[in-house]
Formats: structure tokens, C-alpha cells, sequence
């Protein structure tokens, strides 16, 4: 093949742009001859270029589009890292803000507005706890591995591999969210470990009472899901991963998660749920308290062991997922859930315990910034007779669906309280409490307080008086013949026969010839601290008042004489001082009625009890004394009543008021209060009750005039009763 069949000729550029030394195409096309060659190599050059327009389809126009969706690209791609950078900058600066401002980690263990106070029984036992309990600090190293783990697996098990926010996880929990039917960020949080820290340190900004309507108020405010919130607390997070550890940061959730129960911390929870630390906790009971988290208040055990316990299930799956338990002790946890210690699982005196922090001092019971201990007069074994006689009296006595209510207090004779129910809930706190907080009218139950006065002043049990139809003109109010519960009169009856048989025209008429004025002298020294009625009416009990009083009131009848003031208090101490800050010994005070007096006045009360009103009081092998009241339509029904160890007052009805029906002093609460004695007194050796029997009376007296109150009680100088009234035998 030649040189000049091989080389390629270009077809158009040489035609535009001839070489040096090349030949015109003219000179060619003339030196050569036309050929089918040359006319062949044209047509196709032609057809080529019609496909080539063809496939362009415009030609000019792709191009332009192809590089305007380049040039795009490029702007786009300059933005976002521009913005992006500037993000990033953003979020350094802010971290770095929010890292100057964090605080050493040793200050964010326990952040309370509030102390706690825990309350012993006499004996020195824990039976509750009020206020915000902190167990003390528990750190990471020291916590039980168990527990570590349970956190770990149930709240955030990428922990310790995220910079403190988790993409994966708010992305997992929008995507639940929307599939349940909630908004995005409703429901599940996504939050890792770390921003539920922050969220438990409120970003930093600490309590303070002027500053808020009240700690909820703060609180609430803590917990707000706002997309503004969330990103806050994004940064503040991450802050909290550059400052501190891993460990720490932990160690700072470990100690300010609320648990349920007024418990801070997981020292505090495990103490207060199984009497133990938060060191020696198993996988069981370290389950429990991991499952608290996503809802303390609802899973408490103290509320709901079984909800509590199948939470538990769920975490000891979760830990045998991710290989924190074997198969072995995942199963060993199922078939032996944790349990409740004693003392949690009793709920021991909830009523007691409000009260006495409710009499106790503001600043080291309901407003107390320390951490207190206050030993008190709580008999437990009181405390669960008194529950079990109630619930045993409403369970066989009282008709399925009745709304009554009872209260119990048991004291001893110095005013000591031993065990207090409230109502039939009995195992409760922060509810209303009968047994102290409601005001109700005493009936029958205050008799033995005009008879007090009217042996104070010297009269017998053995002088009599006349049960007869009885009227009395009262100023503004017109004629009031008061009339006795059967409706009949008995003609001359003793003072000890009329309050046995609580005959109300006798208690009448000794309560003016002693003296109203005196009568209300004698209640209110014994403790009757209610406004008393100022008509004759006193006499039957148409004052109000409330149980503790009233029984406190009986306790100076049985110790002698003297006033009461019901205490509950022994001890208080702060938390790991050795000294008290303050202490009761007794509640015994003044002197009310002479000893003789009280004394004649038990045995006045032990004929009602062997003989008379109260006879289902009775206790075999005890002297008891004691009173039934039933007041205006039985709308209230009394016992209180004695032994020489305790004074115990029972008080029933409805809290609206509604009459009973069929109930009097003498039936329900009478046998309420046997039952409650039965408990109380079982191996116990009984004891003689200190009363007198009465020497026969020898004279006539007159009527007295009102005397002015004194600590000492009333003077012995006194007048006959009136003939008419009063007779020998």
C-alpha cells in the first residue's frame, strides 16, 4: 500500500487553511481525475453530519442545560458548606459558652430545693419518709454493676460511643411517634443519657422561691419538650461530654433521677425500697429500679408491686439482649422479682406521719433545706392492730358499698400517740385525716366533763338527781326541753347511774348547777380546744371537736387528772449529728381535777362499759371504762375508753354528713374499739384501772356560781346542791 493510500486526508480544515508546499485543491482536482472515490467520501462526510444534528437534537440547547444544572450543583455545594461552617462555628461558640459556665462535677450530686425527713418508730425503726429522701452519693465505680447496666441498657445503650446527642435515637423516636399517631416529638424523646442530665439540671439554672410559684412551677418548666428546649439541651449535652467524663456524667444521673416515693437518687431509692444500698442491689431489684425511670410515680412499688415488678421483666429482657445478664440470671430474675423490705412494704402510720409533720416545726418538717430524723411514739404493732380492727369491722359488719368512715387514735396516758388511721384507706399518706382535721359534734362522749366538774366541786358519784320532763327558756332562741335517747324519764337517779345509762336531762341539770361557765373551763384545760357551745346544750355535746382531742381529753382522766397535749414527736435530729435539736418527754401538763375526782369519775366510767352504754366495749379479764356519744340523728357515733396502759377514741360517720343507719356510740364504734383492744392488749398482763369507789354522801348542797379559769383547776369551796335537784340516798 502507498504512502498516499494510508495517511487520511482531512476533508474541510484543509480546504480553510492550505499547507506550504501543498498544491492548491484546484491545482489537485485538476491534476487529478474525477473519480467514484472521491464522489463516494462527499456523500458520506454529508451524512454523517445530518446524524450528528440529528442526535443533538437541537445541539446548542443540551448544552446549555447540562451546564446550568452543573453550575447549580456548584452553588448549592458552595452554600451548604459556607453554612454549614458557619453552623459548626456556631455550635463550637455555644458549647464553649455553655462549657465556661458548667460547675465542678462534685457540686451537681445533689441539687434538692428541699431536705427529707425520716420518721422512726419508738423503737428506732424507719417506717416512712417525707420530703425529697437523698440516700447520699453513689458513684459510677461504686454502684452495683447490676444497676450500671440496667440504666445503661434501658436508657441509652450507645452511651458511652455518642458525643452526647444521638442522631440514630431521635431519629428512631420520631419515627415511633409518628407511627402511633403522635407528633414528632410527643411520646418517645430520643434523649440520650447525657441530655437527660442536662434536662435534671435544667440547663443550669438553679431553684429559687421568689424567682417561681412554686418548686412544681420550676420543675414543669424543666421538663418542657419545646424544639427550642430540645436544641438547648442538645448543646448544653455536649458541653457536659467536653467537660466532664463519661463516668461523671453518670454519676450525676445516677444521683438526681427521681424515683417514685419522694426518693432522689438511687441510694435513696434502694434504701427506700429494699433497705439497702444502691451497692448491694441484684439484678432483680436492679431491674425494678432502672424500670422507674420512665414513669417513677406510676411504677413505684410502693403504689403497685405487680406493675412495678412487670416493668422489671422488660429491663432484665433488655440486659439479657445485650448481653449484661446470662441466660441464667435473666431467668433467675423472672422466677424471683424483687421484693419489698418490711418496712416499705408495711406503709406503717401514713396518717401518723402526716401529722406529726404537720405539728412539728415548719422550718425541720414540710419547709426543711436539711436532712432530719425524727424518732416518734408510733407503736407499730398498735399501728396494725388498730388497721386490722378496722378492716375487720367493715368487712363483717358493715354493708358492702357504705361510704362511713371511722378513725382510730390509741395513746398512752401522757399523751403519747401509738398508732392514728384516718379513715379506711389505711394505708396512705397525704390524705384527709379524720382522726385529726375533722371537726365533728362529740354527742354523749363530753358528759364525762360535766361530771368532772361536778366532782371537782365536790359532789358524789352517789348524790342524786331527778330525771323529769325539763325545760329551759334560752335567750333568743326561746324554750328547749331537752329529752333522753328512749324517750323516758327515770325519776331520782344517782350522778354514776345517769352517765351510765347516758341519761341526757341529768347531765342538764348537773352542767347548771356546776356551772356552765366551769364546764367549759374543765373541756377546754383538759384539751377541748374547739370553741365550746355557750347554752346548756354543752352538756350534750353540741360543741365540735376532733377525735385526738377528745381521746387526749380522756387521757387526763386516766392519768389522774391532769391535761394532755397528744404528741408524736420524741427526737428531731439533723442527719449525722449526734445531738438532738430538740426533745419531748411527755405530754402530761397542768392539773386539772383533783386525783379523788378523777378517780371516782373511772369508776363512773367502768359501770358504763361492765353495765351500762358500752357494755360491747368489754374486754375479758380488763377493767375498761370509757362513753358512747351519738349525736342529733347519728349523723356522729363515739366510743373512747380506757385501760390503765391505754386510751383508745373511735369516731365514725359519713364526711357529708349523712346520717347512719342503726349505728350509735354503743354498737360499731364500741365493738371497733374492742377489736382494736383485743390486738393491742394480747400478752399483756392485766392491770387494775386507778379508780375509787365513793364513799356515801352525807349532805345537801347549793348551786354554783361561774368561777374564773386557773391553772391549778377550781377551788374546793363549795356550795350545796339544791334540794330540789339534788338528794342523799
Amino acid at each position: 500500500m502507498t504512502e498516499s493510500k494510508r495517511r487520511k486526508k482531512p476533508l474541510v480544515a484543509d480546504r480553510r487553511y492550505p499547507s506550504k508546499g501543498r498544491k492548491p485543491a484546484s491545482a489537485k482536482r485538476s491534476a487529478k481525475p474525477a473519480g467514484k472515490k472521491s464522489t463516494a467520501r462527499k456523500t458520506a462526510t454529508r451524512k454523517t453530519a445530518r446524524k450528528t444534528k440529528r442526535k443533538g437534537s437541537g445541539g446548542k440547547g443540551g448544552g446549555i442545560f447540562r451546564r446550568l444544572f452543573r453550575w447549580m450543583l456548584r452553588l448549592i455545594w458552595g452554600l451548604t458548606w459556607r453554612v454549614g461552617a458557619i453552623a459548626a462555628l456556631l455550635l463550637a461558640l455555644a458549647v464553649g459558652v455553655v462549657y465556661s459556665t458548667l460547675p465542678d462535677v462534685d457540686e451537681l450530686f445533689d441539687g434538692r430545693a428541699r431536705g427529707s425527713v425520716t420518721l422512726l418508730d419508738r423503737d428506732g425503726n424507719v417506717f416512712a419518709w417525707r420530703g425529697d429522701q437523698f440516700g447520699g452519693v453513689i458513684t459510677a465505680d461504686t454502684v452495683s454493676p447490676h444497676l450500671k447496666n440496667a440504666v445503661i441498657a434501658t436508657e441509652d445503650k450507645r452511651f458511652y460511643r455518642h458525643l452526647g446527642v444521638s442522631p440514630r435515637g431521635i431519629a428512631s423516636a420520631v419515627r415511633i411517634n409518628l407511627s402511633e399517631g403522635r407528633g414528632p416529638l410527643s411520646g418517645h424523646g430520643g434523649s440520650t443519657i447525657t441530655q437527660q442530665t442536662a434536662k435534671l439540671l435544667c440547663l443550669g439554672v438553679p431553684y429559687t422561691p421568689e424567682d417561681w410559684e412554686s418548686e412544681a412551677a420550676y420543675e414543669a418548666d424543666c421538663r418542657r419538650g419545646s424544639l427550642w428546649r430540645k436544641a438547648k439541651e442538645a448543646i448544653y449535652a455536649m458541653a457536659m461530654e467536653v467537660k466532664y467524663s463519661k463516668d461523671e456524667i453518670l454519676t450525676i444521673y445516677l444521683n438526681r433521677a427521681f424515683l417514685g416515693a419522694g426518693a432522689r437518687g438511687f441510694e435513696a431509692a434502694g434504701q427506700r425500697y429494699f433497705g439497702k444500698s444502691a451497692a448491694e442491689v441484684s439484678p432483680a431489684e436492679a431491674a425494678m429500679l432502672a424500670g422507674l425511670l420512665v414513669a417513677p410515680t406510676r411504677y413505684a412499688p410502693t403504689n403497685s408491686l405487680k406493675r412495678s415488678q412487670d416493668r422489671a421483666r422488660l429491663v432484665v429482657g433488655l440486659m439479657e439482649a445485650q448481653g449484661y445478664l446470662t441466660s441464667a440470671q435473666a431467668s433467675e430474675a423472672r422466677s424471683r422479682p424483687a421484693e419489698l423490705s418490711e418496712a416499705a412494704a408495711a406503709r406503717a402510720g401514713g396518717y401518723f406521719a402526716d401529722w406529726v409533720m404537720a405539728s412539728g416545726p415548719e422550718f425541720f418538717t414540710r419547709n426543711t433545706t436539711e436532712d432530719v430524723v425524727i424518732r416518734t411514739t408510733l407503736d407499730q404493732r398498735l399501728q396494725q392492730s388498730a388497721e386490722e380492727a378496722l378492716q375487720f369491722i367493715f368487712q363483717e359488719k358493715v354493708r358492702d358499698g357504705s361510704e362511713a368512715q371511722a378513725a382510730i387514735v390509741v395513746m398512752s396516758a401522757d399523751g403519747a400517740v401509738r398508732a392514728m388511721v384516718g379513715g379506711r384507706k389505711t394505708r396512705i399518706s397525704g390524705a384527709f385525716n379524720r382522726a385529726t382535721q375533722a371537726l365533728r359534734q362529740t354527742g354523749s362522749s363530753f358528759k364525762p366533763f360535766v361530771y368532772a366538774t361536778a366532782l371537782e366541786l365536790g359532789y358524789s358519784p352517789l348524790d342524786t338527781v331527778v330525771d323529769e320532763p325539763y325545760c329551759v327558756n334560752i335567750p333568743g332562741s326561746g324554750q328547749w326541753c331537752p329529752k333522753n335517747y328512749t324517750n323516758k324519764f327515770y325519776g331520782r337517779v344517782t350522778l354514776a347511774d345517769a352517765l351510765k345509762n347516758s341519761l341526757n336531762i341529768p347531765a342538764v341539770k348537773v352542767a347548771e348547777i356546776s356551772g356552765l361557765e366551769n364546764v367549759r373551763t374543765v373541756a377546754s384545760e383538759f384539751g377541748i380546744a374547739s370553741d365550746l357551745a355557750q347554752g346548756p346544750a354543752l352538756a350534750l355535746g353540741a360543741s365540735e371537736s376532733t377525735l385526738i382531742e377528745m381521746t387526749g381529753a380522756y387521757a387526763g382522766i386516766l392519768n389522774g387528772g391532769s391535761a394532755v397535749e397528744p404528741y408524736g414527736l420524741t427526737e428531731l435530729k439533723l442527719l449525722g449529728d449526734e445531738s438532738p435539736v430538740m426533745v419531748t418527754t411527755t405530754g402530761i401538763g397542768e392539773r386539772v381535777i383533783n386525783d379523788k375526782a378523777a378517780k371516782q369519775l373511772t369508776w363512773m366510767m367502768e359501770r358504763v362499759v361492765s353495765e351500762g352504754t358500752g357494755q360491747r366495749a368489754k374486754l375479758p379479764g380488763w377493767q375498761v371504762a370509757g362513753k358512747t356519744g351519738t349525736t342529733q340523728a347519728a349523723r356522729d357515733a363515739w366510743f373512747i375508753g380506757f385501760t390503765a396502759d391505754y386510751v383508745a377514741g373511735v369516731w365514725m360517720g359519713y364526711d357529708d354528713n349523712t346520717p347512719l343507719s342503726g349505728v350509735t356510740g354503743g354498737g360499731l364504734p364500741a365493738e371497733i374499739w374492742k377489736e382494736t383492744m383485743l390486738r393491742v392488749t394480747e400478752g399483756m398482763t392485766p392491770t387494775p384501772l386507778p379508780m375509787m369507789e365513793p364513799d356515801a354522801p352525807v349532805r345537801t348542797a347549793q348551786p354554783q356560781q361561774p368561777r374564773r379559769k386557773k391553772q391549778g383547776g377550781f377551788a374546793q369551796d363549795i356550795n350545796n346542791l339544791l334540794n330540789s335537784i339534788f338528794g342523799g340516798n
